[in-house]
C-alpha cells in the first residue's frame, strides 16, 4: 500500500511535465535549435552559391553590418514604422475598446467580431487588396477623391508610402489589441466607478484616475507585443511596395530576406537577424522599465 501511494505521488508530481513534454519537444526542435543554429551561423561566411562549407570568421559579419549603409537605412525605415504605427494602433485600439465597453448585450459581440475579423485575413490577401485601394490610376481611394479634384500618390511617393503602409497596418491589426483592452476594461470593478461618481468625478477624471491605472498591465502587454510586431514588419511593405519607392519602405526584415534568398549570404543574414533581435530586446526591456507598476 505504501509503495502504491508513493508511486501515485511521484506520478502526480511529474504529470505536469509529462503533459508538457510534447510541446517542449516541438519547442526545442523548431524554436530553440534553429535559434542557436542561427547564432552560430552569424559567425561564419556561408554563401549558398558556392559549395564551400561555412567558414568561421568571428565578428566580421557584425562589423560589416555596423558599417553597412543599407543596414542603417533599413533600421531607420523600420524605426519610423514603429514610431508611427505603435502609438496610433494603441490609441485607436483603446478608443475602440472604450466604445465597445459601453455597448450592451449582443451588439457588443457583433461589433467586437467586426473589428477582429480583418486580423484573421492573411497578409498576402490584405496586401493585394490594399494595393488595389492605393492604385494611382484605378484605385478605390483616388476614385472617391476624384470628384474633389484630388489624386494622391499613396505608394508612389517616398513621402506618402510609409504613411500608407501604417494606415493599412492599422486597419489590419487594430482588432487584436482592441479585444485585449476590452477584456482588461471588463475586469475593472464597477464599484470603483460608482465610488468616483459619488465623489463627483467626471467621466474624464474617472478615465484618467481609474481606467488608465487599472489598465497599466494590459497596456504594457499590448504595447510590447505591438512593438515586437512592428520591428518585424515585412509582409505589408513587401506585398504593397516591394520596399520602394527609393527604399522608403524597405524594412530590416526585408533586407534580411533579400540578403539570404536573393544574395545567398546566409551568414551575413543571420548576423542581421541577431542585430534585429538585440534591438527588439532593448526596446522591450525599456518598456518594462518605464511602464512597470510603481513601488508601494
Amino acid at each position: 500500500m505504501t509503495t502504491q501511494t508513493t508511486l501515485r505521488r511521484e506520478l502526480s508530481r511529474w504529470s505536469g511535465y509529462l503533459f508538457a513534454l510534447p510541446f517542449l519537444i516541438l519547442f526545442c526542435g523548431f524554436v530553440l535549435l534553429p535559434l542557436f543554429s542561427g547564432l552560430g551561423l552569424s559567425f561564419t561566411r556561408w554563401e549558398l552559391l558556392t559549395q564551400a562549407p561555412p567558414k568561421p570568421i568571428g565578428l566580421a559579419n557584425y562589423r560589416e553590418a555596423l558599417g553597412d549603409t543599407y543596414f542603417w537605412k533599413a533600421l531607420g525605415v523600420t524605426s519610423q514604422f514603429v514610431v508611427l504605427a505603435v502609438p496610433l494602433t494603441i490609441t485607436v485600439a483603446l478608443l475602440i475598446a472604450v466604445g465597445l465597453h459601453a455597448v450592451p448585450g449582443r451588439r457588443q459581440a457583433l461589433y467586437r467580431s467586426a473589428f477582429f475579423v480583418p486580423g484573421m485575413v492573411t497578409v498576402s490577401v490584405v496586401g493585394i487588396l490594399w494595393r488595389w485601394f492605393y492604385n494611382g490610376e484605378f484605385g478605390l481611394f483616388n476614385a472617391y477623391l476624384a470628384p474633389l479634384g484630388l489624386k494622391l500618390p499613396w505608394i508612389t511617393d517616398p513621402h506618402w508610402a510609409m504613411g500608407s503602409i501604417v494606415l493599412m497596418t492599422l486597419w489590419w491589426t487594430v482588432g487584436g489589441p482592441s479585444v485585449i483592452l476590452l477584456a482588461g476594461l471588463q475586469n475593472i470593478p464597477v464599484s470603483y466607478y460608482e465610488a468616483a461618481s459619488l465623489d463627483g468625478a467626471t467621466g474624464a477624471q474617472a478615465f484618467r484616475n481609474i481606467t488608465l491605472p487599472q489598465l497599466r498591465p494590459v497596456l504594457l502587454f499590448v504595447t510590447v507585443l505591438n512593438v515586437i510586431g512592428a520591428f518585424q514588419v515585412f509582409g505589408q511593405t513587401f506585398m504593397i511596395t516591394r520596399g520602394g519607392p527609393e527604399m522608403a519602405t524597405r524594412s530590416l526584415v526585408q533586407l534580411i530576406y533579400e540578403t539570404a534568398f536573393n544574395n545567398y549570404r546566409m551568414g551575413y543574414a543571420a548576423a542581421l537577424s541577431w542585430l534585429l533581435f538585440l534591438v527588439i530586446a532593448v526596446f522591450s526591456f525599456l518598456q518594462f522599465r518605464l511602464m512597470k507598476e510603481p513601488a508601494e
